[in-house]
């Protein structure tokens, strides 16, 4: 498999005095289809287009930015697959130790801002061709936004990268239909009616819906919770209208996001031949450690409708669900069995939520009008098909393929839509023959009022599924562990609501999960407009938002007070709130009881009874350390 051109001898290779397209990207260049760079670029060398890849270009200098000379129609620019700021450090706002997506894990590869950076690099060595900027940062960056790393709220990415049109969303058509404008010569400057695109004028459309302006929501916190309300009432794109932020003398428009794409073009896209491989030239640098858990995964749907207060899937994927065909996935995990560092494992076939696969409005007229966020939350739509056995049957095929040994389902799977699976036989198959042990599943939180919040089920919709889960592993007298996930300092969560959960996972759960995080707020959420408003979105009234150090770090460690680490400071929060019932080590204290190791991590088992109901195991990594100090004795 070739790859796409990164040097001037690539494209003397290939005949090229110039290409057509530059792609830009913080990331290495890894040609898989989970790579944004590479599937966009793929994509547009399908319709004839000669794109190059500039992958983390130096940027103290201009000599990788120049590497592949000027453009024909312009330079596309992306941070790469995560939001750079987040990619570099912690909720803490520490630096992160490693880089997934860089070669040997390596920091410093990349710059904070990146967009904003290599455009500059850009405007400096090729004033007057054209600069698109997208991807997650641009996406999501793309009006006012509050940014947390600075503490501050930002104008546009459009405005600070000085890019001349910002793509945002799943990128593949605007971006060809912009390539297809611009090769026609239209200028890019006229190109202001295109979906999914972000453009600036000097005249407010007479058609927009006039935001909060920058200026506006810079001085007051709450016009960015009534800003954020607007762009996620105008996300359903067959309704959607033109957004206008007024920023100093200028506007930038959003113009309504790209219509959810068929299963034909779903997959045209992703049926395109990649490696599956990092770039040659990072074999001697260890690697790209991103691509190890992904290299063999397939990609089944787009979009997500749970609309969680803390995501941004709606609002970069759409809320509609775009499915490939069962075909187009037989074809493509066949691709996968011929590939010479395939074992026999596929290791993930699903989407943001696994088990969207197929659903949607049973009248998709209804769904093209609606202006709500959730079709989960508060509860099911009456006009939800929750009917998985088209899942189902996809997996079926898939796993019955010659040469596929493994066929796992490691994205998370929304547990509130799993249980009103109308077939009933999603969960046994999932369970059956698709669950490695382990299934990945994120109540978040058991405080009602929190998990409202965060548009999050409530806990007796959690116990409803562990109850089902616990019946059918028993029934299949398999050994399933359920690993939840949890949010620490979320927006309205208090600290006694963390010691009520602190209390559910002692007495209740019998473990203590490993998989919390802290809340970290990223542009455009609606947590992230709670966090800076201090305002509940539905009522209007004032909420407790943790945003002190000290508090943050009390309620991490009150949800992992197991670790011998945390203990002074779950101690010390635990007497801020006067429950010293729960110091000491007392048969009621958090610590009373089986007391845990230092290092070592408990995960809830629902199986065979072997081990107990409910009862911990060892992890692979701390039988591994025991293993090791066994072996030195």
């Amino acid at each position: 498999m070739q790859f796409l051109p990164t040097t001037q001898k690539d494209m003397r290779d290939r005949d090229w005095e110039q290409a057509d397209i530059i792609i830009v990207s913080g990331d290495a260049y890894v040609d898989h289809p989970a790579w944004a760079a590479a599937l966009l670029g793929r994509f547009l060398e399908s319709y004839g287009y000669r794109v190059g890849i500039i992958a983390q270009p130096q940027w103290t200098s201009g000599e990788d930015i120049v590497r592949l000379g000027a453009p024909r129609l312009f330079f596309a620019v992306s941070a790469g697959n995560m939001d750079s700021m987040v990619n570099h450090y912690t909720a803490d706002r520490k630096k992160r130790r490693r880089d997934l997506y860089s070669p040997g894990g390596a920091t410093g590869l990349r710059p904070d801002r990146a967009t904003i950076v290599y455009c500059n690099l850009i405007r400096q060595h090729f004033p007057g061709v054209p600069v698109i900027i997208g991807g997650i940062e641009a996406s999501l960056r793309r009006l006012a936004h509050y940014d947390y790393w600075s503490d501050s709220i930002r104008r546009s990415l459009l405005l600070d990268s000085k890019a001349d049109l910002l793509v945002y969303g799943m990128g593949e058509y605007p971006l060809l239909r912009l390539a297809e404008r611009c090769a026609a010569g239209e200028k890019i400057e006229d190109i202001k009616d295109l979906r999914g695109t972000c453009s600036w004028v000097r005249e407010l459309p007479p058609e927009a819906v006039v935001l909060p302006s920058f200026e506006e929501i810079k001085s007051d916190p709450r016009a960015l919770m009534r800003a954020t309300l607007m762009v996620h009432r105008e996300v359903n794109p067959y309704h959607a209208r033109p957004l206008a932020e007024k920023n100093g003398p200028r506007w930038v428009v959003q113009n309504p996001g790209p219509l959810p794409l068929s299963s034909r073009q779903l997959d045209e896209i992703y049926e395109m031949d990649f490696a599956r491989r990092e770039h040659p030239g990072y074999k001697s640098r260890g690697g790209v450690p991103a691509l190890l858990p992904v290299q063999f995964s397939i990609v089944s749907h787009r979009g997500c409708f749970g609309a969680c207060s803390f995501c941004s899937l709606a609002l970069h994927q759409g809320s509609f669900i775009q499915s490939r065909s069962i075909e187009s996935l037989v074809r493509e995990a066949r691709k996968l069995t011929v590939h010479p560092d395939f074992k026999g494992t596929i290791s993930d076939v699903g989407g943001p939520s696994a088990n969207m696969y197929r659903l949607g409005g049973k009248d998709e007229g209804q769904c093209r009008t609606c202006r709500k966020s959730s079709c989960l939350v508060p509860r099911a739509c009456a006009n939800l098909n929750t009917d998985h056995s088209s899942n189902v049957k996809m997996l079926r095929r898939l796993r019955e393929l010659p040469g596929v040994r493994h066929l796992f389902v490691s994205s998370g799977v929304r547990y509130d839509l799993a249980i009103q699976d109308k077939s009933g036989i999603y969960l046994p198959e999932l369970c059956r023959h698709h669950v490695g042990g382990q299934l990945k599943i994120a109540p978040e939180h058991i405080a009602d009022h929190v998990t409202r919040l965060m548009n999050k089920p409530s806990l007796a919709c959690y116990r409803r599924f562990t109850k089902t889960f616990r019946e059918i592993s028993r029934g299949l007298k398999r050994d399933i562990y359920i690993v939840p996930y949890f949010i620490s300092g979320h927006p309205g969560c208090r600290l006694e609501d963390n010691i009520a959960l602190a209390e559910f996972f002692k007495d209740e759960l019998h473990f203590q999960p490993e998989q919390i995080q802290n809340f970290t707020p990223t542009p455009m959420t609606l947590s992230t407009a709670m966090y800076v408003s201090g305002l509940d979105p539905v009522t209007g009234r004032e909420i407790h938002v943790p945003r002190e150090a000290k508090e943050r770090r009390w309620q991490r460690a009150i949800l992992q007070f197991r670790d011998p680490r945390n203990r002074a400071h779950a101690e010390e929060a635990l007497r801020a709130c006067q429950r010293l019932d729960l110091t000491g080590s007392g048969p009621k204290s958090l610590w009373g009881g089986k007391k845990t190791r230092p290092g070592e991590s408990f995960e809830l088992q629902f199986g065979t009874g072997k081990k107990g109901e409910n009862s911990p195991r060892k992890t692979k990594g701390v039988a591994a350390r025991e293993g090791r100090k066994k072996h030195r004795r």
